[in-house]
């Protein structure tokens, strides 16, 4: 029996999860990979970029991709200090519009750099003016191609649907991009590949935690500030895996009406970010107790006591590369809530591994 099987008496099948729990394992070596191979060629990129001093940042993404983007617009709006957003690229592929990109960066971002709208959307950018950047997990694809600079995230081939080490991938090399933008040395990163492996580690914990969730009709993800993107993720990781339907919500929204939806039998789920984005958190937190939700959170270990269950993080972390952590147990948790619901969290239903939009 090969390592890639496993026997049954019909004969040899396939493992479920199998492919994915192995990417999952291989984030902190991906992570090293890019602190130690790629970061040299980001901070040249960088420092190109940083020269032509560009006065606003756009991004564009979709999937797993665009909540990757979605965090590095707060990195560029809190640490550069200037303006960002993300694009809707269906003003230019549908509409024609031809905006005034100029002293514009558009950064892509793209796992495959094959789907047809992220490509053509970049050629345009690039023709009204724009300084164009890709970032994916192909430099042959044909985004890098269109586009100015390109950054390979260094993850090596992702077989599994559900996208894990690309997206831990994607987050540290835009987070050392906008640190060779601002000139920092990207030295909060560098005990990023020992902390993944440690949380990694201890998936018996998120199994243990899945159990909460096998049954679940429905779940509702929140967070704050940098924590905010690792919801959405974590959210669509667990629909695309359990089919379970996931609600990701900024804490300040879900207190604007959603909260209504919260009672003492809904799961929530919290990122709560050791920082600013934690302190901005603590009234919804207050206020799901109050209700009586069933809370989950995934942060520090004070924060951890004081809900019904959760995942505790390693204290000392910045803020601002602490998604590339808080993504891992929520990862282990969609791939245990699957395989504990019969699932093959490998090959979810009706998804493909390279979408081709328009």
């Amino acid at each position: 029996m090969s390592d890639t099987q496993a026997q049954s008496p019909f004969g040899a099948t396939p493992v479920p999860g199998r492919i994915m729990a192995a990417e999952m394992a291989e984030q902190p070596a991906v992570l090293q990979r890019i602190l130690d191979e790629g970061a040299p060629k980001i901070r040249e990129i960088a420092a190109e970029i940083a020269a032509r001093n560009p006065r606003f940042v756009l991004l564009t993404a979709r999937g797993t991709s665009d909540n990757a983007a979605l965090y590095a617009k707060y990195l560029v709006e809190v640490l550069l200090g200037k303006p960002a957003g993300l694009t809707s690229m269906s003003t230019t592929t549908a509409y024609g519009a031809k905006p005034d990109l100029t002293d514009c960066l558009v950064i892509t971002v793209s796992q495959s750099g094959g789907s047809p709208d992220l490509v053509a959307s970049t050629k345009a950018a690039r023709e009204a003016g724009a300084i164009t950047l890709a970032v994916t997990n192909n430099a042959g694809s044909p985004l890098a191609e269109v586009s100015e600079f390109h950054i390979d995230v260094l993850a090596g081939p992702e077989k599994a649907l559900p996208a894990t080490k690309t997206y831990t991938a994607e987050l540290l090399a835009l987070y050392l991009l906008v640190e060779g933008l601002r000139g920092g040395d990207g030295s909060a990163a560098k005990a990023l590949p020992e902390l993944a492996a440690g949380i990694l580690a201890r998936q018996a914990e998120v199994k243990a935690l899945a159990e909460r969730y096998r049954f679940a009709q429905r779940l509702v993800l929140t967070s704050r500030g940098y924590g905010y993107p690792t919801a959405r993720e974590a959210a669509l990781k667990l629909m695309e895996t359990t089919y379970i339907p996931a609600s990701p919500f900024s804490g300040a929204d879900l207190l604007h009406g959603p909260l209504a939806m919260v009672d003492n039998v809904s799961p929530v789920i919290a990122i709560v970010p050791d920082g600013k984005g934690g302190e901005a958190l603590q009234p919804v937190l207050d206020r799901l107790r109050g209700r009586g939700a069933d809370l989950v959170v995934i942060g520090q270990q004070e924060q951890v006591d004081a809900a019904s269950a959760g995942f505790a993080l390693p204290a000392g972390v910045p803020e601002e590369v602490q998604p590339i952590l808080e993504i891992l147990p929520l990862q282990q948790l969609a791939y245990e809530v699957t395989i504990a619901r019969g699932q093959d969290p490998d090959a979810p239903r009706a998804l493909a591994k390279v979408t081709e939009t328009h």
